[in-house]
């Protein structure tokens, strides 16, 4: 067993995360304002629910001046983000805002731009976004009466336009765009209904977003282009070898008796059959086979070991079932992907919870794209919260729970009381279904047709039991990356 000296430590920890001490960096650095010695402070850490980041501090004992910033460290997503919030409440000021150095935050309703620049990320709130932008307008106003009154004086209605949005008396939008994919505002709706006053969009990026992310993309098309002629080279290479070797068979095969021939075909029927059982062998072995590999931890970033296996759900399909354990931090997670890719139709399924003995133990698989909804708590489980899980009816409420206690946003003493209340609502109303006081109405839809929940009457109908198959939207496809797969005709694309 390895020593405490020899275990690889954690670069990130997640804030959620007591039982390790956080490692903070101090660099001397010097100030900006004064030009005398500072202190900056580097923290590397996890944002619960987000990503990785660095949170940097610089103070200055002389001149009391301090700064911070926030730098993503993660990796840049595949598809830029864009968000527009519709701020129409004083709620809506205190919504947490993860800006990273590449975002762009505008207010048309004030003609508001604040362009991305180095060290402009940041962790904050809407109201902590227009103060900081006050904030600067304010400083330097003194200086500006003397030099310039005109201008001093059409800052000066700016700053009006600013403090009178902070009162929220109109509602007003905030547009949050970022090309690099890190940037975040926060859902108010904690029972996990649809934000109505939140949208956001991914899109694909332009080739100046590119590169200013340091991506290129003519690289990546020459090398792309590169890549296809030399395919094409290499069949037409093939195709040339091909036609040599049958001119040169047809010769030789002009000669031989009809014994041979026989011969030939009975060795040939032979290898076939044996490749044939040899792949029937494959695939038994490998449903009845574990697969091991190793990985790293989401909690504490370390090796960690992981056991695969493909099953079979009766009535339904094939499945993977994956689980992580670690040896470090005592992490265990399981997940299921489903193995057969995705369904022609999306399902709904709607269950009526009558029987809680019955209904608790039903299977249930959920896959990653699937949502929950039980209407009676208002309580709506977006795709992607939970991952995908096979467990009964009864774990499946359990890990939402628990799920939820631990989110940051949901608990603790920073927690409003209205959301605190809301959230205290579902957990009791998730307590009385298991326990049977409360009937409801459980609800499951998949847009990729890869979730199921156990029929335990069948093969005959199920009376609270109703599965509905249905065509996916536009919109559906488009986040599934359906759109843009194209299956015919493919080969004669330049």
């Amino acid at each position: 067993m390895a020593s405490e000296e020899n275990i690889p430590q954690p670069i990130f920890l997640d804030l959620a995360t007591e039982s390790e001490e956080p490692t903070i960096t101090e660099i001397s650095s010097v100030c900006l304002q004064c030009h005398e010695q500072g202190t900056t402070r580097l923290l590397l850490t996890m944002i619960p629910f987000f990503k990785k980041v660095m949170v940097s501090s610089f103070s200055c004992p002389h001149c009391h001046y301090s700064n911070n910033s926030l730098l993503n460290v993660g990796r840049i997503q595949d598809s830029g983000i864009k968000y527009t919030l519709n701020v129409r409440t004083p709620n809506d000021l205190r919504r947490m805002v993860v800006r990273s150095d590449y975002a762009t935050i505008s207010i048309p309703q004030v003609e508001l731009e604040v362009v991305p620049g180095a060290g402009t990320g940041e962790v904050t709130n809407v109201e902590g976004v227009v103060k900081k932008v006050l904030n600067n307008l304010q400083q330097d106003q003194p200086m500006r009466r003397e030099a310039d009154p005109d201008g001093a004086e059409k800052i000066q209605e700016f700053i009006n336009k600013l403090t009178s949005i902070l009162a929220v008396r109109e509602p007003f939008t905030v547009q949050l765009e970022d090309p690099s994919g890190n940037s975040f505002i926060e859902r108010l709706k904690t029972n996990g209904l649809r934000d109505t006053a939140l949208e956001w969009t991914h899109f694909r990026r332009t080739a100046e977003q590119d590169e200013m992310l340091g991506i290129s993309s003519s690289t990546r098309e020459t090398d792309d282009q590169k890549q296809k002629l030399d395919q094409v080279e290499e069949e037409e290479e093939g195709k040339e070898e091909h036609e040599e070797a049958n001119d040169s068979n047809a010769k030789d095969q002009e000669g031989k008796s009809g014994m041979v021939q026989s011969t030939e075909e009975a060795s040939r029927s032979s290898a076939e059959n044996n490749a044939e059982q040899d792949n029937n062998d494959e695939e038994e072995n490998l449903a009845d086979e574990v697969l091991h590999f190793s990985e790293l931890c989401d909690r504490c970033q370390r090796p960690a070991h992981t056991n695969m296996k493909v099953t079979g759900i009766p009535h339904f399909k094939e499945v993977v079932i994956m689980a992580t354990v670690c040896d470090y931090c005592g992490n265990r997670t399981s997940e299921v992907k489903s193995g057969g890719g995705i369904s022609p139709c999306g399902r709904r399924i709607v269950l009526r919870l009558e029987d809680p003995e019955l209904d608790m133990a039903r299977d249930v698989l959920k896959s990653e794209t699937c949502d929950v909804q039980i209407p009676e708590l208002e309580l709506h489980v977006g795709a992607g919260i939970l991952g995908g899980k096979f467990t009964t009816l009864e774990g499946l409420l359990v890990s939402i729970k628990e799920d939820m206690s631990s989110n940051p946003f949901f608990v603790g003493d920073s927690v409003e009381a209205d959301k605190k209340a809301a959230i205290d609502k579902i957990f009791k109303g998730i307590d009385q279904i298991i326990s049977g006081e409360f009937k409801a109405t459980f609800i499951m839809d998949d847009p990729t047709g890869n979730s199921y929940l156990q029929n335990v009457y069948a093969p005959d109908p199920d009376p609270c039991l109703e599965i509905t198959e249905y065509e996916r939207t536009f919109q559906q496809n488009e986040e599934l990356g359906l759109n843009d797969i194209k299956t015919e005709g493919y080969e004669n694309d330049s």
